[in-house]
């Protein structure tokens, strides 16, 4: 059987057997990209009935309820999320896949981020990506394609795209000199204090039958309403 794994930043195809258990499907990606810090990382997958579900490890994984399609469609994501970036991870890969699925989860607004954190997270997302600002080459318009922003935070604030490209931009200038790593794990250092930042939701009803949400993070768990 195919089977298709979407990293943070690669399509990975590799065959499997009937008999392969999720493991030897997880070693078999973890070796494909150099990752050596396995133990925060899992692969996802949507279920018949249309639910992400984490793969489990020592079954196989024809067994599982995979939606069927050819090929298999899995995502390899952060599962547990370290309580310290800057003394849990080593590995710059590590470091990349926690840095881009966050990022992902900020910009559609899974975690909440005020908007002025915002900005400043924009700016170091921006260092990763382009290094240090030069006003000759960086002009006006150069972030324009740059998803750097959750919408909201732009629907929320009237202000042109050249004035949010601007307030970027004048933080930007300040990481002058770090490199492309460090502006990662500033970014995540920043990131690891949001309120919703590592937290897994589950659909809940109290004895009343009210729909919430149950929230576990590293520190515990937290109930939500469903609409808050």
């Amino acid at each position: 059987m195919n089977v298709r794994v979407t990293t943070m930043d690669a399509e990975l195809e590799f065959a499997i057997q009937q008999t392969t258990t999720g493991k030897q499907l997880f070693d078999q990606v973890v070796k494909t990209i150099g990752l050596r810090e396995v133990w925060f990382f899992g692969l996802q997958y949507t279920d018949s009935k249309g639910d992400l579900t984490w793969i489990k490890l020592y079954k196989k994984v024809m067994s599982q309820d995979v939606k069927k399609e050819n090929p298999l469609q899995f995502k390899f994501r952060a599962k547990f999320y370290p309580e310290d970036v800057a003394e849990e991870l080593i590995q710059d890969i590590t470091l990349r896949l926690f840095y881009l699925q966050v990022k992902n989860a900020i910009l559609s607004d899974e975690i909440y981020c005020p908007p002025e954190t915002s900005v400043l997270l924009a700016s170091y997302a921006v260092q990763a990506r382009h290094g240090d600002y030069n006003k000759i080459t960086h002009n006006s318009g150069f972030l324009a394609n740059d998803r750097l922003l959750p919408q909201r935070v732009m629907d929320q604030h009237k202000m042109s795209r050249e004035e949010w490209e601007q307030s970027i931009t004048t933080w930007w200038n300040e990481h002058k000199g770090m490199l492309r790593e460090d502006a990662m794990m500033e970014y995540l250092r920043i990131a690891q204090d949001l309120e919703m930042y590592g937290v897994n939701y589950f659909e809940i009803r109290n004895k009343k039958g009210t729909e919430l949400w149950l929230g576990v993070d590293a520190l515990g768990l937290n109930i939500y309403e469903k609409d808050d």
